[in-house]
């Protein structure tokens, strides 16, 4: 079935790979040096037939031995606390990361795969938002350091493509939520679900009319898996087009929890996007894909698993 290096392969997102994969027949290579992947994500791995595990900064040169069929980059940080408080390694981690790994998967003669990202629409003025919207970001505000990392990723993934014939793939995911999430990563999900476990006050950042939608990570692993398979080089959304607000989505989680956690308001960050909706035609239609688990499911699962976590 092939071999795939997956960066980031200890976050959240690259865990569940790590997890497909091996139960689709594959060898796995999962690399991570811990910036925000965590160890018990992959702890169950350790010792499965065809896993491995390499500590590493894929900003560095990086050589695997042995044949190589699949590299997929999710190596970054990925929430903008993190962001915030890493801006230098999430540049690097999208600039010279991407190079170095486009470099083995060139050197491999594998196909790669780029963890891109909604973000690179910025604050969108086309909603829901297509692929071929080119976006609307601001270059040198916070946020910038996430969102350029990932447009110039993208850029160096074509441009590898184009001049050098590797066989490239760019997903663009959209919020996705799930079990292995960190509690504090600062994004909506975790945030809501431990304040609610806990009957703290759940933190609306704005006045909670801002639009966003959610996909289990059951499904968006499953989406990225086929388009790593199919022979579309052009980037591709795969998230989950049922759109809700953050206060909706805060009192969806409260009743789910059976918190009576109030509801806080505070100001909205610097160039946060006021609504969010991938638009996944392209995916329904070249892949076959779309999100399946319902959102009261996918949250019941996630919110048992931070049960598990949250003190």
């Amino acid at each position: 079935m092939g071999r795939a290096l997956i960066t980031g392969g200890a976050g959240f997102l690259g865990s569940h790979l790590c997890d497909l994969f091996l139960s689709r027949g594959h060898e796995v290579v999962c690399m991570d040096n811990f910036i925000t992947g965590n160890p018990a994500n992959i702890k169950h791995l350790f010792g499965q037939p065809g896993f491995s595990f390499v500590k590493y900064d894929v900003t560095n040169h990086i050589h695997i031995d042995g044949p190589l069929d699949y590299v997929l980059h999710f190596a970054s940080p990925a929430s903008p606390i993190d962001y915030l408080e890493k801006p230098i390694q999430t540049l690097k981690v999208g600039s010279l990361g991407t190079h170095k790994t486009l470099g083995v998967a060139k050197d491999k003669n594998a196909r790669y795969l780029i963890a891109s990202t909604s973000e690179v629409y910025g604050d969108p003025l086309i909603h829901p938002q297509k692929e071929d919207y080119w976006g609307n970001v601001n270059p040198v505000g916070p946020r910038g350091v996430y969102d350029e990392a990932k447009r110039f990723a993208e850029a160096m993934t074509m441009a590898y493509h184009r001049f050098h014939g590797v066989q490239t793939r760019i997903v663009r995911i959209f919020n996705t939520y799930g079990e292995r999430m960190r509690v504090k990563d600062g994004r909506v999900v975790p945030a809501f679900i431990s304040q609610a476990l806990r009957n703290e006050p759940m933190t609306i950042f704005g006045d909670g009319s801002q639009t966003r939608s959610f996909c289990y990570v059951s499904d968006l692993v499953e989406g990225i898996y086929r388009l790593l398979m199919s022979d579309e080089v052009n980037p591709t959304n795969i998230g989950n087009p049922a759109e809700m607000t953050v206060r909706q989505f805060a009192e969806e989680i409260r009743r789910l929890v059976g918190s009576t956690a109030v509801l806080e308001f505070r100001p909205l960050p610097e160039d946060d996007p006021k609504i969010r909706r991938p638009d996944i035609t392209k995916a329904r239609k070249l892949l076959g894909w779309e999100p399946k688990v319902p959102l009261a499911e996918g949250l019941q699962r996630t919110i048992d698993y931070f049960r598990t976590v949250v003190l």
